[in-house]
């Protein structure tokens, strides 16, 4: 099979001039001459399916799987049940378009409410969407949602992780909003600080803060809650959803719009991606949510049925109108956590944010046994930082013995100024209590 172009040059060229045109160079004769490529492209022969199976198995054997992970920083490593890809890789859900229609799209429609309502009952709100293309992307549409002619200053934790933030600015320079980080002071929000820069700008329209913040620390979102209140803007909260089986959510807390990444749920690290943007919200900011709602309705039986909800956006007749445009492949993230929840149900929810918080607590104890101390006291659920002397030689110790450390950070715990370095661990229900005592033992030995 020498091409994947099934029609011949003497039939592309008599398609060419149906349509008005004499040839491929007349067609793109808008696109500046400096624009196109020159000559030949230095393209390698093809190969044939052997061939590139070979050289792509040879650049697979270049990849480092680690039999133990201590990292987190935004992905994480879960438990992800059979039944998830079990189901999900079915062809019926790996080729769904956007449920248009609804007569014949029941049950991606079906999965999608389900998903919603799942994602809306952890976070304590009305309604969720389905869904954004992954936490920092649904970070920055929940700013956006909150953005009104009279309020446009987006006011943003320092304490948040730092692609998140960038991601807001991206969104943010597109649309004309101001983007102001309040400091993180002891690793947290300085709470002075974002009560003083609220009071004094009327503009303000929102404020965000991740819930455990990046260096894992659980904030006083209550209290960061009512200051933003007290100012007139919405409070938003960027939460891990696995924390929420043990921690307070962000409908208990009081805030307008919860965001996150759903990574954990279900989808495993996959190499960075795809991941997904969860977002939920209060009934009353329906009309600005991104994204689609799937709603429960009957026929004309009376049976109970799925319809798009609020559908004239996106992709379809209004599309000007748009507030973002989310294709359906997210559909499908989605559907695995939604089948991810389904299996393992509340009682493992729970469980699983209760044995991460254990296995945490218990590792940051012993590595303060060994002089590795946290660098900042507060609660703190699966994440937490601790000062070390050599990072890089820890971490390299670690690698060769299969195991996957912290993050090296600079969190300024030492005012930027620190003579040790930094280490975000994270420990999830996959690391065992022998794992982390490896760790341990490596540590010592190193040190």
């Amino acid at each position: 099979m020498g091409t994947f172009i099934p029609n011949t040059k003497e039939e592309q060229l008599k398609m060419l001039n149906e349509i008005g045109y004499k040839d491929f160079d007349d067609l793109f004769k808008v696109i500046p001459a400096e624009a196109k490529v020159k000559g030949e492209l230095n393209l390698p022969e093809g190969k044939s399916e052997i061939e590139v199976d070979r050289a792509i198995e040879g650049l697979a054997d270049k990849n480092v799987i680690f039999r133990s992970i201590f990292r987190g920083a935004g992905a994480y490593n879960h438990y992800v049940p059979s039944a998830v890809d079990a189901i999900a890789n079915k062809e019926e859900f790996l080729t769904a378009y956007t449920p248009y229609q609804a007569e014949i799209s029941q049950g991606i429609l079906q999965s999608i409410f389900e998903y919603q309502t799942m994602i809306a009952e952890i976070m304590g709100m009305d309604i969720a969407n389905a869904s954004l293309y992954d936490g920092a992307s649904a970070a920055a549409e929940a700013c956006w949602m909150c953005k009104d002619r009279k309020h446009s200053t987006i006011y943003v934790s320092g304490a948040i992780d730092e692609r998140i933030l960038t991601v807001i600015n991206t969104y943010s320079f597109g649309r004309g909003s101001k983007v102001v980080v309040i400091p993180a002071k002891d690793g947290v929000t300085d709470k002075d600080a974002l009560k003083a820069a609220l009071a004094e700008d009327p503009a303000a329209a929102c404020f965000l803060m991740q819930y455990p913040n990046f260096y894992g620390i659980v904030e006083d979102a209550e209290e960061l809650c009512q200051i933003t209140h007290d100012a007139g803007a919405k409070f938003i909260m960027y939460a891990h959803p696995l924390s929420l089986g043990v921690l307070k959510n962000p409908g208990e807390i009081g805030a307008d719009i919860a965001v996150g990444e759903g990574q954990p749920l279900g989808l495993g690290l996959e190499f960075g991606g795809p991941y997904l943007g969860l977002l939920a919200t209060k009934q009353e900011n329906m009309r600005q949510i991104p994204g689609r709602l799937i709603g429960e309705t009957v026929d004309t039986r009376g049976d109970r049925g799925f319809v798009l909800t609020i559908q004239a956006r996106e992709q379809h007749i209004r599309r000007e109108k748009a507030s973002s445009n989310v294709c359906s492949n997210e559909a499908w993230c989605a559907l695995r956590a939604g089948i991810y929840l389904s299996t393992i149900g509340p009682k493992g929810f729970e469980q699983v944010a209760t044995l991460c918080s254990s296995k945490a607590h218990y590792m940051a104890a012993e590595l303060e046994k060994i002089g590795m101390k946290r660098c900042f006291e507060g609660e703190f659920w699966n994440e937490f930082t601790t000062t070390c002397p050599d990072a890089d030689k820890l971490l390299a110790a670690l690698e060769e013995k299969g195991i996957l450390g912290g993050l090296k950070v600079c969190c300024g715990c030492c005012d930027n100024d620190c003579d040790t370095d930094c280490i975000l661990w994270c420990c999830t229900e996959l690391n065992t209590k022998e794992d982390i005592d490896e760790v341990i033992a490596i540590a010592k030995e190193v040190f």
